[in-house]
C-alpha cells in the first residue's frame, strides 16, 4: 500500500488525515506548528521534520496549507517538496491557491518527470471530518486515476477538469458561488431579525424552499448559537475572493456581486480583525 505524506494539519487537514487513518492508510505528517499534528501522531501517523523529509519517505505527497506563499515555500524551499521528490512520487496540492502557481508546480514537476495535480476541495470542516469533500482536479490525468481510490476515502465527489490550474479555476467558480450564498444568508438573517421573526422557523422555512443552500443549512444554525468557530477561516475566504477577482480581471470579466462580497469580507478581516473567525462571522458586520 502506498504511503501518504500529508503537509498541513489544520482544521481541514486533520479531518482528512483522520479519515485516511480510519481506512488503515500509512500516513506521514508535517505541520509548521508541530503540536497541531500531535493528535494524529497519537493515532498512528508518523511525524517528519520538513516537507523534504515527508517527500523522501512517502509515495503520495498531499498538502493543504493556508496561502499561495505557503504553497510556494513548501514546494520550492530548501527543505521543500521538490528538494526531496523523484520520478516515483505523486504530488497533490489541495490548498486553494492560484492557477498560475498550480501551473508552475506542474511544469516544474514535468521537468523532473514527476506527476503532479492541483486538487482543491469544497465542503468545509464537516466535509473533511465526514469524508464527503468535493475534490476539483487539474494536472496529470494518470496521477488522478492512480490516486482516485484515496480521494474516495476523503471525498464523495471527485472530478478531473483538465491540465494544471484547472482544479484551481474550478475552485474559484465554487467560491464565487459561495460568495453569493454567504452574503445572501447574512442579509436574510439581518432582515428577518429586524422584522421580529422567529429565526429558527425562518431558517427551516427558507431552507425548505427554492432558497435552500449549503451555507444556510450549515452556517445559519451556528450563527444562532453564537458559534463563529472556523469551519473555514474568513481570512482564507477573503484570499480566495481576491484570487477569483484577479483571475476574472485577466479574462476581462466584471463580477460585481463577487466584488461586493470581497469588500464586505475586507471589512470583517482587515478592519475588524476577525479573520480567524469562520466565514459565518460576516453577520457580525450587522450584529454585535
Amino acid at each position: 500500500m502506498a504511503t501518504i505524506g500529508f503537509i498541513g494539519t489544520g482544521v481541514m487537514g486533520t479531518g482528512i488525515v483522520n479519515n485516511l487513518l480510519d481506512a488503515n492508510c500509512s500516513v506521514n505528517v508535517y505541520n509548521r506548528t508541530k503540536s497541531k499534528a500531535d493528535p494524529l501522531v497519537a493515532r498512528g501517523a508518523t511525524w517528519y521534520d520538513s516537507p523534504k523529509e515527508i517527500t523522501e519517505n512517502s509515495d503520495i505527497i498531499m498538502s493543504m496549507v493556508g496561502f499561495p506563499q505557503d504553497v510556494e515555500n513548501i514546494y520550492f524551499g530548501d527543505e521543500g517538496i521538490f528538494a526531496g521528490a523523484d520520478e516515483n512520487k505523486i504530488l497533490v496540492d489541495m490548498t486553494t491557491s492560484t492557477p498560475s502557481l498550480a501551473k508552475k508546480i506542474g511544469e516544474t514537476a514535468e521537468q523532473k518527470k514527476i506527476k503532479a495535480i492541483d486538487a482543491p476541495v469544497s465542503g468545509g470542516d464537516l466535509g473533511a471530518k465526514n469524508g464527503t469533500l468535493t475534490i476539483m482536479v487539474g494536472g496529470n490525468k494518470e496521477a488522478f486515476d492512480t490516486i482516485l481510490p484515496i480521494f474516495e476515502v476523503i471525498g464523495s465527489n471527485s472530478n478531473y477538469f483538465g491540465s494544471y490550474g484547472a482544479g484551481q479555476n474550478t475552485k474559484m467558480a465554487n467560491q464565487i458561488m459561495i460568495a453569493g450564498t454567504m452574503t445572501g444568508m447574512s442579509e436574510m438573517l439581518v432582515y428577518a431579525k429586524k422584522s421580529g421573526l422567529d429565526l429558527d422557523k425562518v431558517i427551516e422555512t427558507v431552507g425548505g424552499g427554492s432558497a435552500a443552500n449549503w451555507s444556510l443549512t450549515n452556517y445559519a444554525p451556528r450563527i444562532l448559537k453564537d458559534d463563529y468557530t472556523p469551519g473555514f477561516f474568513a481570512k482564507h475566504f477573503l484570499k480566495d475572493l481576491r484570487i477569483a477577482l484577479d483571475e476574472a480581471e485577466k479574462m476581462n470579466l466584471d463580477l460585481p456581486a463577487t466584488k461586493a462580497a470581497k469588500d464586505l469580507y475586507e471589512v470583517l478581516v482587515d478592519e475588524k480583525n476577525l479573520g480567524n473567525d469562520g466565514t459565518q462571522a460576516l453577520v457580525k458586520l450587522w450584529w454585535k
